[in-house]
């Protein structure tokens, strides 16, 4: 597929709409040697997705195979590609190795910010990476940046609310969008604020499935240049489905985005600082969310461990977890999220950023990620994953993902929020069609890097 390739002053252009806006010895690894002593090189993580456990082990292991020491800095998502846009091409102050978003990727590789890794794509996994991830990273035949994790977006409900208004669990979508209509209207705890479907109406990358579902697409490629296809007939489909859902089975604000939503599937209790000062009030007001799957970890009853840290436990007479439902017997086609991770183009120790990427590609580290719930970027070690009900879900929703378009542009269109802003239009939208086509006259050359 040829790409077209924007400049890094078009990038540079792009951060500033974020900024008013997102093995032990593993095969092939170094020895430990005396020259690299007093040498340091610098991982990007973005948010705290990456458990401490496997930051020490990036750590302990880069040291013990290298000699070296490796600096992990943490970054916030929201201000990541105005970070990674001022930083990559600044060898003196850019990371070595950095994850980030699969649906930015595009847009940095295609300006040059990574180093091309081809010859190491066989031994850092090869074709046992997912191919969706390995695509994002890629410019023609050669890889820039390969996947790092994947989670997938699955439903979690009250199943307990849901039995009570007599419904059943889904197993097609035409029957989920019934149920968690008729949850709404039941109302069975006669909660203020009830939503049968918790859809915020800025909740692009949870209602984009209802596109993909319909066989419709954000955008299409041809010849090297993308044109956004909100118009076209199938995308149309998913997005008259969003609009009667919003209007029949949501009472999320029109505002609200993807963040959090599972606060609101849990029973009322306080959320607290490390100080002990309330910094939240949550309350059950939804019978049904879709988050990505390692959202478990947040539902359930409030509790503490053994050092009076919060925790929650997952009831299983109370909540359900289930990949969307489609309507073809597979999953309905949900955005995959996870990230990527590259070494940047101007990093100072490239054969050391070589090194720490063979570490996190190990059997070793990639069945940590699998045992935190975190989805390996090798087949081969999906099965660290466990065989539970989020595990399930997970790997049934991800067996039938899709990624945002790979346009040279996307991050400067997530960096823009005019997803969010198309998004928040559609519950009072009169002509769906005419809607969409001022968004596409907008969408079009901002995909393409304009």
């Amino acid at each position: 597929m040829k790409r077209k390739i924007v400049s890094l002053a078009a990038l540079a252009t792009a951060s500033a709409l974020v900024l008013a806006g997102c093995s032990s010895n593993p095969e092939g690894s170094t020895a430990a040697s005396t020259d690299n002593s007093g040498k340091t090189i610098t991982l990007w993580l973005a948010g705290g997705d990456t458990p401490d456990e496997l930051r020490e082990y990036l750590k302990t292991e880069f040291n013990t195979e290298t000699g070296a020491t490796l600096n992990i800095q943490q970054q916030d998502w929201g201000d990541l590609v105005t970070k990674l846009t001022t930083s990559l091409p600044d060898a003196n102050n850019t990371p070595d190795v950095t994850e980030l978003g699969n649906t930015q990727s595009s847009t940095f590789t295609n300006v040059g910010a990574f180093l091309d890794i081809t010859d190491m794509y066989d031994e850092l996994g090869g074709d046992k990476l997912l191919q969706s991830f390995v695509d994002a990273g890629k410019v023609g035949d050669t890889n820039f940046a390969l996947p790092y994790y994947f989670g997938s977006r699955a439903v979690f409900t009250r199943s307990d609310v849901w039995a009570a208004a007599g419904v059943e669990q889904p197993t097609t979508l035409d029957e989920f969008n019934a149920g968690v209509a008729a949850v709404n209207a039941a109302n069975p705890l006669n909660i203020p604020d009830f939503s049968g479907f918790y859809l915020g109406g800025q909740d692009w990358r949870n209602g984009i499935s209802w596109i993909f579902a319909n066989d419709g697409e954000l955008a299409t490629v041809k010849d090297g240049t993308w044109t956004s296809t909100l118009a076209s007939e199938n995308t149309l489909k998913g997005l008259a489905q969003l609009q009667e859902l919003y209007k029949s089975a949501s009472s999320a604000p029109n505002d609200a985005k993807d963040s959090n939503q599972y606060i609101y599937l849990n029973d009322s209790d306080e959320i607290k600082d490390a100080e002990g000062a309330v910094t939240a009030n949550t309350s059950l007001s939804a019978a049904t969310i879709m988050a990505p799957t390692w959202a478990h970890w947040s539902i359930g009853t409030l509790g503490t461990d053994a050092d009076g840290k919060a925790t929650r436990t997952w009831d299983d007479t109370k909540n359900a977890v289930f990949a969307l439902p489609g309507n073809d017997g597979k999953p309905a086609p949900v955005f995959a999220g996870g990230s990527n991770i590259g070494i940047s183009a101007k990093s100072k120790n490239p054969e050391l950023a070589k090194s720490l990427m063979k570490i996190i590609f190990s059997e070793d580290y990639q069945t940590m990620l699998g045992t935190n719930g975190l989805g390996p970027a090798n087949s081969d070690y999906v099965d660290s994953l466990g065989d539970d009900q989020f595990a399930t879900a997970l790997i049934a929703s991800a067996s039938n993902s899709k990624l945002t378009p790979a346009a040279p542009g996307w991050a400067t269109v997530e960096g823009s929020l005019v997803m969010e802003e198309f998004f928040s239009k559609i519950e009072g939208a009169s002509d769906l069609e005419a809607l969409a086509k001022e968004y596409d006259k907008k969408l079009t050359p901002m995909l393409n890097g304009e």
